[in-house]
């Protein structure tokens, strides 16, 4: 029943029942992105955790530089390289399962690597909890920003900078808990995943409903654009070449190049990589206002210097080098997502899976045993010294990306 109260006219009564409305579509459509960060952070928090066990797995299992550059390879392969295909399946099926449960499924077999009988063991758990890892990137990355309107490039610069925290913290996060308890204890990290796979379950709300039916891949729009697309890619991947690799062998060559503890090089690490995170936070902002095409432009040729100053300088400078170059490196992250995404919109979990996952894979699958073999050969210091020509070839690649993109 409507009852006209004094002073109200029919105007202001149709403004007072509306108002509320566009608040509370506003808070449902930023609910995933809070859910899809949290389980972000907590994915990468498992992803980089290797690079901090690898020293101690070398000295339990007596790996040379290549077998660890192999687990790491595995460990790439399967939460990198085979995210396309779990973005696919989450397309197509539009199950949260994907997403909810990757968290304890990652936290568990990375978190118990120490506990692995052999080898081959060893790089079974790091393959299924890899698996963890690459079902949740694709059908994350689609839908936390799928019911905003307007700046969706910062926030997926949220989302992405979650996981960037995560991977971040991880180094650090692991090195405390073995420092103080060994590798076998280092199971206990799963706990955060599991309670929040668990709290996923039950509160996460589910996914937006899709449009036009179950989706088959059609390979009609990517040939429309395969250019830009192509630049993209390799643009993610020869980014990935340093980002994947350095997050592998910094504890290792600051261990045994520079003579840092376990302990100081896994923190030197983290800052570096929680450096990366606030630099794809900023990317994404600086992408809203100057364009895609311009931040990618100056991430590629800004970060190189600062990561000649960290291989070829010494003390604190070179580690501030680090950190600045990883900072400047990471403006791309979520630059490249949304640009390729934008590029394909109704596949954006394969098209997600493609740029955060497939490229970022194969440059790690590549790049990390190549490194390892090359540091057996000659030295880390002259492994890790050639990955600084990566960045000066993307700036030239990137040069090639339309204006208007």
């Amino acid at each position: 029943m409507d009852v006209d109260l004094p002073g109200m006219n029919s105007e202001t009564k149709v403004i007072e029942l509306q108002a509320p409305g566009p608040s509370l579509a506003a808070r449902a459509a930023w609910l995933p992105l809070v859910f899809f960060s949290l389980g972000h952070f907590c994915v990468d928090l498992y992803s980089s955790a290797l690079g901090v066990l690898q020293p101690l797995l070398i000295e339990r299992f007596h790996m040379s530089f290549t077998q660890a550059g192999v687990l790491g390879g595995v460990l790439v392969f399967s939460s990198s390289v085979m995210q396309p295909a779990y973005g696919y399946l989450s397309d197509r099926f539009h199950s949260r399962l994907f997403t909810v449960l990757a968290p304890a499924v990652a936290g568990v077999f990375i978190s118990s690597l120490g506990w692995a009988p052999g080898f081959w063991a060893l790089l079974t758990m790091a393959a299924l909890g890899g698996a963890g890892i690459a079902s949740f990137h694709p059908q994350a990355a689609a839908n936390a920003t799928a019911g905003l309107k307007h700046g969706r490039q910062k926030a997926m610069a949220i989302f992405i900078s979650a996981g960037t925290v995560g991977f971040a913290l991880g180094p650090t996060l692991f090195s405390a808990i073995t420092g103080r308890w060994g590798l076998d204890r280092a199971a206990w990290a799963a706990v955060p995943g599991v309670a929040l796979s668990a709290l996923m379950l039950s509160l996460a709300p589910p996914l937006a409903p899709r449009e036009g039916g179950r989706p088959v891949f059609d390979w009609t729009p990517l040939r429309a654009v395969w250019r830009p697309m192509l630049i993209l890619y390799f643009l993610v991947f020869i980014r990935s070449i340093v980002q994947i690799t350095f997050a592998q062998f910094l504890p290792l060559y600051l261990n045994l190049e520079r003579g840092y503890t376990l302990s100081t090089a896994s923190h030197i690490v983290s800052l570096y990589l929680l450096a990366g995170a606030i630099g794809g936070f900023a990317g994404g902002h600086l992408a809203d206002r100057f364009g895609g095409r311009r931040i990618i432009i100056l991430s590629m040729i800004g970060s190189t210097p600062f990561l000649a100053l960290f291989l070829f300088g010494h003390g604190p400078l070179s580690i501030a080098g680090l950190i600045v170059g990883g900072l400047i490196l990471l403006f791309t992250i979520p630059v490249n997502v949304v640009m390729a995404q934008e590029l394909i919109p109704a596949q954006a979990g394969t098209v997600s899976a493609l740029m955060m996952g497939f490229a970022w894979g194969m440059a790690g699958m590549l790049f990390i045993p190549l490194t390892g073999w090359i540091s057996d050969v000659f030295s880390l210091q002259h492994a890790m010294g050639g990955l600084i020509a990566a960045p000066v070839l993307g700036f030239l690649l990137a040069l090639r990306l339309p204006k208007h993109a």
